[in-house]
């Protein structure tokens, strides 16, 4: 008897001391909340250290929830399917998670098939355009004739909400900047030719010209652009870029997933130079070679994600945002934390003949309309400085 009631005093400690730091499912960050609200980030594929989309969304949901006593967890798929996306959205729904947020197009087959089977459960879509909505919900036979579809009939406008960002304004602003900073000899490298990653290596290129016109060296400046035909590296591609670097190329702006890491294994071959995209990747790809990343195109997914969590749990205005799939882009001149693209101003190698001061300059005259950037992807834009664009994969 004497042991049954130790044994019993040590799980009652036990439970107590669980209690105080708090339970929940793994990942989760439990809090005594007083909202009716609870939210969950699904990862894609990957996991919340990938220096990317779940990163980015993971850190802003956890500081925002944190902040505002707001119960949160993450949940990774068991694999990179929609079957398993869908499964952990049931979960995180079963478990009374009532705000669900979603980094990436690859979630549009997800999006069409919950978002109606769960009416009081609030989405938040991060980077999914209509396309891909769409796409997601008739196959291919939409690119046979996409203005015959609706994405507003494929997918639960009453309680979901989309971003999607102007892409073409951090690509103009990476190459701008790459000029401005000394770069003469620059790649374009994209995943897929996709519209987002389109928008970037376009707008790279404007950024590129503009920068050259601006210094009167439009005749030193030359880029080479191509499209590895996959999100991901390979060593096909990786001796594509060993020849870029050997025959003078200084920077590549990879922009396409993990296709990156073919780029960052030649530049580290050489010290080559890279710019990442979407992220501050400059923590991922400074691993291939110290200093190698100088700068990046980024998404403000965080910024996105902390604007419609406080729409949802504080202001109240969530009405004004659901059922639309807004194009972010700059929303202030001088306020450069609030915009939904640019560089990142802590990691991007700065120097005396481009500071961050001129890149604030940049922004407003961005934001002003002094400056105009072509947002079309019919075809490459016209310019003066040299542009050796391979046609088809450059495998």
């Amino acid at each position: 008897m004497k042991k049954l009631k130790r044994l019993a005093a040590f799980f009652l400690a036990v439970c107590i001391a669980v209690s105080a730091l708090g339970c929940g499912p793994s990942g989760s960050q439990e809090s005594t909340s007083d909202s009716d609200y609870r939210v969950a980030m699904i990862t894609d594929s990957g996991d919340i250290t990938d220096q990317s989309f779940n990163q980015t969304t993971y850190e802003a949901c956890l500081e925002y929830c944190t902040e505002n006593n707001i119960d949160f967890t993450y949940k990774k798929p068991d694999g990179d399917t929609d079957y398993a996306r869908i499964a952990m959205i049931d979960v995180a729904v079963a478990e009374g998670y009532n705000i669900i947020v979603m980094p990436g197009y690859i979630f549009a087959p997800a999006l069409v098939e919950v978002t109606y089977k769960y009416p009081d459960v609030k989405f938040i879509a991060l980077d999914m355009t209509a396309g891909d909505i769409i796409a997601a919900a008739v196959g291919s036979k939409y690119y046979d004739d996409p203005d015959s579809y609706e994405a507003s009939d494929y997918y639960n406008t009453e309680n979901t909400y989309c971003a999607v960002y102007q892409e073409e304004i951090p690509g103009y602003m990476a190459g701008y900047a790459a000029v401005k900073l000394g770069y003469r000899n620059l790649g374009f490298l994209g995943g897929q030719a996709v519209p987002a990653v389109m928008r970037f290596g376009f707008g790279y290129v404007q950024g590129i010209n503009d920068a050259a016109e601006e210094l009167g060296i439009v005749d030193e400046i030359q880029v080479e652009y191509a499209y590895g035909g996959q999100f991901y590296g390979s060593t096909e591609i990786t001796a594509a870029m060993d020849t870029w670097f050997s025959q003078g190329t200084e920077i590549v702006f990879a922009c396409g997933g993990g296709i990156f890491t073919s780029a960052a294994e030649a530049a580290a071959k050489v010290g080559g130079k890279m710019i990442g995209v979407d992220s501050d990747q400059s923590p991922i790809i400074d691993a291939y070679g110290e200093g190698m990343t100088v700068t990046s195109a980024m998404k403000g997914l965080g910024a996105t994600v902390k604007a419609m969590l406080n729409s949802i749990i504080v202001d109240g205005t969530w009405e004004e945002h659901v059922g639309k799939i807004e194009n972010l882009g700059l929303v202030s001149g001088t306020d450069t934390s609030v915009n939904y693209v640019g560089l990142p101003e802590d990691t991007t190698q700065w120097n005396e003949n481009f500071t961050v001061e001129d890149y604030y300059e940049l922004v407003q005259k961005i934001y002003d309309g002094e400056i105009q950037i072509d947002n079309s992807i019919d075809q490459m834009p016209e310019v003066s400085v040299k542009v050796n664009e391979r046609q088809g994969s450059i495998m």
